[in-house]
C-alpha cells in the first residue's frame, strides 16, 4: 500500500516505515503529525485518486528530526568590474517517518 501526499509544495509517494525529508514542519522531534493532504492511494489493484483529494484519507508519521541541508554557495562575479559577492544558503528540513496510511 501506498500513497502520493502533498507537503510543502512538492508531491511525495510514501508507504509505511518509510523515511523521508519535507519541507520545514511546524513541530518537535518525537511529536505525531497527519498529513491530510492525500492525493492518491494504492493498494494492490485498488486505486483511489482524489479531486483533489481523497476524502477521509489520511497519512500519519512522526518527526524524526529538525535540521537544515548542507550549505549551497552561491557565487557571483562581474568580469574587469571588481564585483563579487559570496552568499550561502542552508534550507531547513522536517525528517519525517511514514507510520501508516488511513482509508
Amino acid at each position: 500500500m501506498y500513497a502520493i501526499i502533498r507537503t510543502g509544495g512538492k508531491q511525495y509517494q510514501v508507504t509505511a516505515g518509510e523515511r523521508l525529508r519535507v519541507e520545514k514542519l511546524v513541530g518537535n522531534v518525537g511529536d505525531s503529525i497527519e498529513l491530510a493532504d492525500v492525493l492518491m492511494v494504492a493498494d494492490g489493484e485498488d486505486i483511489k485518486i482524489g479531486r483533489p483529494v481523497v476524502e477521509g484519507a489520511k497519512v500519519s508519521a512522526r518527526i524524526v528530526e529538525q535540521d537544515k541541508a548542507k550549505k549551497v554557495v552561491v557565487f557571483r562575479k562581474r568580469r574587469r568590474g571588481g564585483y563579487r559577492v559570496k552568499n550561502g544558503h542552508r534550507q531547513p528540513f522536517t525528517g519525517l517517518e511514514i507510520q501508516g496510511i488511513s482509508l
